[in-house]
């Protein structure tokens, strides 16, 4: 056992598997999602940045996404693939830290920016009169830089709230990488209360932009719905629906990694779990967007 944090160098991630076939099964599967993510939003990067087509709102947060995407996904599967390789299970302190930090910011900018592209759609099918005024290039890099921003600032709190705790259940972590949760049952003491206002806190925060997504997409129905052309209503739907699913793909995995009851948890669950929330996103999300958009193709 340790006595306090400072005698803490290194954490213990949970091996994928014990014997050396798997590992580097784990460690192949791993690599092929993670260079499919990396050429999927490489390519919408790539496109929305040359084409001057592309150069309006809905790309605009679409390039922002895909940045995120790739933050997410780099965070913690080379690690994970790294430790595979190698049979190795350790990652340094500021390693954990740094991956808690990266993974809080990424999470929360996406959240962010996905309630702003809500926005977007609902600006775009309902008020379409207004959509160059409210959405002109400066209101966009406003909205950008606040997602990002606060992002930065949910991840600040939490990281220096997780790591002043003091450590005293030794140093192996039950997930794939460093997650405040995990690090919270190493804690000592009742000190894990604050972390649970925050948490809370938190979750008012998601629950906000998950109310103002719902809402703006119960509006954008309601006018598509009433547009007199099945043509027009055809392609309001295109833009709509991608950007749904990827909301819901995301919201659902974290919320039920989350909030599921105790007696749920397994490791395996657990790890199954993490897998759909950070490594299916940043590798999926560019297959939603590009299937029925032909301004991508």
């Amino acid at each position: 056992q340790m006595s306090n944090t400072s005698s803490i160098t290194e954490f213990l991630l949970l091996a994928f598997a014990d014997t050396r076939e798997l590992q580097l099964l784990h460690f192949w599967l791993f690599l092929g999602i993670y260079l499919a993510a990396l050429l999927a939003n490489g390519l919408i990067i790539t496109a929305v940045a040359c084409d001057h087509r592309l150069h309006t709102p809905m790309y605009f947060f679409l390039l922002n996404l895909a940045l995120l995407d790739l933050g997410c996904i780099s965070t913690t599967v080379p690690k994970a693939m790294a430790n595979s390789l190698w049979d190795n299970r350790a990652i340094s302190y500021a390693g954990c830290t740094a991956q808690i930090f990266l993974l809080l910011f990424l999470f929360s900018a996406e959240l962010s920016l996905l309630t702003v592209m809500s926005y977007d759609r609902y600006v775009a099918i309902c008020k379409p009169l207004h959509y160059g005024t409210l959405l002109g290039s400066r209101a966009c890099a406003n909205m950008a830089a606040a997602a990002w921003g606060s992002g930065v600032l949910h991840a600040v709190l939490h990281t220096a709230n997780t790591f002043s705790l003091p450590l005293c259940q030794g140093n192996a972590l039950h997930q794939f990488f460093c997650e405040i949760a995990q690090i919270l049952k190493l804690s000592c003491s009742d000190s894990y209360r604050r972390e649970f206002g925050l948490r809370v806190l938190s979750s008012f925060l998601m629950m906000g932009c998950f109310v103002f997504i719902a809402l703006s997409y119960v509006q954008v129905f309601r006018a598509v719905l009433r547009m007199p052309s099945q043509q027009g209503r055809h392609k309001a739907f295109s833009t709509c629906l991608p950007h749904l699913a990827v909301v819901s793909l995301f919201i659902s995995t974290i919320m039920f990694a989350h909030l599921k009851p105790p007696s749920v948890s397994s490791p395996s669950l657990d790890l199954v779990l993490a897998v759909l929330y950070l490594v299916v996103p940043p590798a999926v999300n560019p297959l939603i967007y590009s299937m029925r958009n032909q301004e991508l193709k």
